[in-house]
């Protein structure tokens, strides 16, 4: 495959409670741990970042495939991605849940819609056979 773009972040202080910034400095956060595993929960996270990205990119990847499909979208879809953070005798883990809205589709051909993003959105290629993801197609 060819680089088309690369994002790099740096991650500096405590981890999961430093700062991460992009080299192009659009991105600045200061991180905190959510409330269930010690943190303020004040501050984003690892798990809502990762979240927000799939989300944005599987929300482009079902566009993407209703004009290649020639389907008007007469409503906006929405993508809601829920990303766990999960611990087990290994060790600590993730999975998600993507919750997809396609309000004035039919049924069939949402499912088709959602089958064509999930085969061609990076993020779940990328985790395809290594992280648990569920889809949910909503009315």
């Amino acid at each position: 495959m060819a680089v088309l773009y690369t994002a790099e972040v740096t991650s500096s202080g405590d981890g999961r409670k430093g700062r991460v910034v992009s080299s192009d400095g659009v991105l600045e956060l200061a991180l905190d741990a959510p409330k269930e595993v010690g943190g303020t929960g004040e501050r984003s996270n690892p798990e809502q970042l990762f979240a927000a990205g799939f989300a944005a990119c599987f929300h482009s990847a079902l566009r993407l495939s209703a004009r290649e499909a020639r389907v008007t979208l007469t409503e906006e879809p929405t993508v809601t991605a829920r990303v766990h953070l999960e611990r087990d005798d290994d060790g600590y883990g993730i999975s998600a849940d993507l919750v997809v809205r396609l309000p004035g589709v039919l049924a069939a051909t949402a499912r088709e819609l959602v089958g064509r993003a999930h085969s061609r959105c990076p993020y779940a290629r990328a985790v395809r056979g290594n992280v648990r993801v569920g889809i949910e197609l909503v009315p």
